[in-house]
């Protein structure tokens, strides 16, 4: 299963050339992440990035109307997820795809900061979401 997220811009996050900073596309992601993810309910603490790709296509252009941000995890692993996203244009807008990338986040003990195990619960609940990992064009 996707979910889409739609995620707002801020003024802060154009660039000179009037479209969406690069590095601020890492954030519109991570935002999306939070809000999609790991603030439907789950118990999702003590988690870091452990890997980030991203692959920009077309330049995002600032617009008032929040860009919709595509996620679901490519794999569920012992200690991590794979969440993978396509960065697309605002709804009513042509439907574009900006940017697609893909984090590691993996899941830390509190007690002991190492990574941890996921539960089978968690395994559970993560499946749903798991599809097709994206393709990166290679270079």
């Amino acid at each position: 299963m996707r979910i889409t997220v739609p995620v707002p811009l801020r003024w802060g996050d154009m660039d000179a050339f009037g479209h969406v900073n690069n590095a601020t596309a890492v954030q519109l992601l991570e935002q999306a992440r939070v809000d999609g993810f790991f603030s439907s309910g789950r118990e999702v603490r003590d988690v870091v990035v452990a890997r980030h790709v991203i692959e920009y296509l077309v330049p995002i252009p600032y617009t008032h109307e929040p860009v919709r941000i595509v996620m679901w995890l490519a794999r569920v692993g012992g200690s991590s997820i794979e969440v993978n996203y396509e960065i697309r244009s605002p709804d009513g807008a042509p439907d574009v795809l900006h940017a697609k990338a893909a984090t590691v986040v993996v899941f830390l003990d509190p007690v002991a900061g190492a990574p941890r195990r996921l539960s089978e619960a968690e395994r559970a609940d993560w499946a749903a979401f798991v599809d097709e990992p994206i393709a990166f064009r290679r270079g």
